[in-house]
């Protein structure tokens, strides 16, 4: 299996309600029924490659680049990413690909999850006037830091390992990617990233998009999301539509126990899905999450009227 070709797309400029500019872009019909598709950390809408090409066949998909990724903006200053950016920046797109009153299928990713818990907790009106269900997928609300398996060691020496944790993602985050040191880095990021039985081209493409991502937006969003996500779990209280959420068994970034809790806390669990392989499970098991996302929008989207 490869990475398919995305189908045409068209683009939509959003801005975010600080001026940044963001790039979305729609696929399938004008008519379909919306699901719209929100990337990890240091990815860009390609990621979601397997995602648009299946469900753009059937549905109108939405996808955007986080500011600091992709086509959009990377702005420069710490105080420019946050969860508040990440929720509205997120509210920003729906506002601007969505038609007034549309309600949408809403996937994250990673911190694509993290927009959607975000936004929920954020914009608590805006849940039901937006979303009729949501998938978190390879996603965490919190103990972002504890939760990484960089490095088994003996508890007592654990709180030496998240501080260490912590660091290595801020410095590697932001870091420049010069080209002598390529093989060590791409070994850490498929690591992290990618699951042990994952076939070569993922590592590949997943490091390819990490050295793309511009180091501000990089930099930017390895500290806001070391910084923010402790020990206080973002709260799924008024996450009120039915909730997909999606995990790996072997995932080292969010392990399985991340979407357990998740899974354990969501108000309206539509289902909870075990998967095999490591983080990038769009990548790793794309057939599985697009029958997964296939099945939810069908539980959830009105059906069109019969034509006579």
């Amino acid at each position: 299996m490869s990475l398919p070709q995305l189908p045409p797309g068209r683009a939509v400029e959003v801005r975010a309600v600080d001026g940044v500019r963001l790039h979305a872009e729609v696929f399938g019909p004008a008519d379909g029924y919306p699901i719209v598709l929100a990337h990890g950390i240091t990815c860009a809408i390609g990621v979601w490659a397997h995602q648009i090409a299946d469900l753009a066949a059937d549905y109108r998909v939405i996808a955007y680049d986080h500011r600091g990724h992709g086509r959009s903006e990377a702005p420069r200053g710490r105080q420019r990413y946050s969860l508040n950016h990440l929720a509205a920046d997120l509210d920003a797109v729906l506002d601007a690909t969505l038609n007034p009153g549309e309600h949408a299928v809403i996937a994250g990713h990673s911190m694509g999850g993290i927009a959607i818990t975000s936004w929920s907790q954020r914009y608590p009106a805006r849940v039901p006037a937006r979303a009729d269900a949501v998938a978190l997928i390879n996603t965490t609300t919190g103990d972002l830091v504890r939760d990484v398996q960089l490095l088994a060691v003996p508890a007592p020496l654990a709180s030496t390992r998240i501080r260490a944790a912590g660091t290595a993602i801020r410095t590697f985050g932001g870091a420049r990617m010069p080209r002598f040191a390529e093989r060590p880095n791409k070994r850490f990021v498929s690591r992290l990233a990618v699951g042990r039985d994952a076939e070569p081209w993922v590592s590949e493409f997943i490091y390819q998009l990490f050295a793309e991502t511009p180091a501000a937006g990089r930099g930017g969003w390895a500290r806001a999301l070391v910084n923010s996500m402790g020990p206080q779990h973002i709260s799924l209280r008024n996450l009120s539509v039915p909730t997909l959420v999606i995990g790996s068994a072997k995932d080292r970034l969010l392990p399985i126990t991340a979407a357990r809790r998740i899974a354990a806390d969501a108000p309206n669990l539509r289902g909870f899905v075990e998967m095999t392989g490591g983080h990038c499970a769009i990548l790793e098991c794309p057939s599985q999450v697009n029958a997964q996302l296939r099945a939810l929008a069908e539980s959830v989207a009105a059906p069109r009227p019969v034509s006579r």
